[in-house]
This record gives structure tokens, C-alpha cells and sequence, in this order.
């Protein structure tokens, strides 16, 4: 069952943020766009290149409005560790989420069971608590922070103009599309 257009479940985690342990709930994700990054495991060779790609683009993020989440099976205080020994996630101004639990890997869909990881998973989730995009993919395959905040930036397009799709490859301050009966078969 698809995840797109259902309201993330109750959960309580707690994250690494800016030198401090924090709580994140589902409660932390509502009011704001949140972007949540799922990676496999703190102290891999991928994840720190991630997190350092999301830290290089967070401004653009903050700007738009968006809390970025990263999530890992780890525990906070991996994270903490992480963060002041690896220079690519010290990057980090946003939280590094611990899920030893497994609750939000099994919750977004993205845990392996038999390795008790997560598959590279981005969720964007819009500031009612409402999952509006989903990116699963192999761990051998890291993002791109550019794509996320195009997907981002399309569906905050699509919540504040009603009756408007984004095209394909579509960019802010592009051509929408507004689907009616007459465009059946001439696009």
C-alpha cells in the first residue's frame, strides 16, 4: 500500500541537534514542510556524503520553509559521535534522528528486515502531517539534495494552486499544467 496522501502515525524518537539531544515526534513534523532522509546506518561510506550534500543545501531548505530529518538505525548517541568525528556530517545543522526501535524504518516502509537497516528512503511531508512524496531506493545509490527540493518545491506549487500539475522536469516558475477534457490526446 502506497504511503502518498496518508498522515504520518504517532512516533517518539530522539535526535542529535546542534549539540544538544532533542525529541522528535510526529507532532515536530506538523505547522511545516518536513524533508526525512532514512539512510542505513550512521559510520557508512554513502551516508556521510548525504548528509553533507543535505548540509550544503539546507539554507535553501530553511528557506522554503522545510525541517530536514535524517534517520538512521542508529541511536542519538551514534549520531553525536558522528557528527563531531565524520567533517561531512559535522556539517549537519539539522537533526540526525536515531531509530534503534526500527519504528520509523517499519512506518515509512523502507526496513530490511534481514540486516535491521534502512533502504535509502525521502519522504516529503507537507505541514498538515501528510506524506506527498516517496523515494525508495538500492543503498548503493545515494541522492540528489537538488532533486529533493525541486520535488519540494513542486508540491508546495500544487498545495497553494489547486486544479495545477507540474509537468515533467517541471522547475519553479514553469510551465503547469491545468488537466481539463481538451487536453486528453493533444499533449
Amino acid at each position: 500500500m502506497s504511503l502518498i496522501n496518508t498522515t504520518v502515525q504517532p512516533f517518539k524518537a530522539t535526535a542529535f541537534h546542534n549539540g544538544k539531544f532533542v525529541p522528535v515526534t510526529d507532532q515536530s513534523l506538523k505547522g511545516e514542510w518536513s524533508v526525512i532522509v532514512f539512510m542505513p546506518a550512521a559510520f557508512t561510506f554513502n551516508c556521510p556524503t548525504e548528509v553533507e550534500d543535505a548540509a550544503e543545501h539546507y539554507a535553501e531548505f530553511q528557506k522554503l520553509g522545510a525541517e530536514v530529518y535524517i534517520v538512521t538505525t542508529d541511536t542519538h548517541f551514534s549520531h553525536k559521535v558522528w557528527h563531531e568525528t565524520s567533517p561531512a556530517v559535522g556539517k549537519a545543522k539539522f537533526p540526525l534522528v536515531g531509530d534503534p526501535t526500527h519504528a520509523l524504518t517499519r512506518m515509512f516502509g523502507v526496513h530490511i528486515e534481514a540486516e535491521g537497516l534502512a533502504l535509502r528512503g525521502t519522504f516529503i511531508v507537507n505541514p498538515e502531517g501528510v506524506i506527498k512524496t516517496a523515494e525508495i531506493h538500492d543503498n548503493a545509490i545515494a541522492r540528489d539534495m537538488k532533486e529533493t527540493l525541486r520535488k519540494l518545491k513542486a508540491a508546495q506549487f500544487v498545495a497553494k494552486n489547486p486544479g495545477q500539475v507540474c509537468p515533467a522536469k517541471w522547475n519553479e516558475g514553469a510551465k503547469t499544467i491545468a488537466p481539463s477534457l481538451d487536453l486528453v490526446g493533444k499533449i
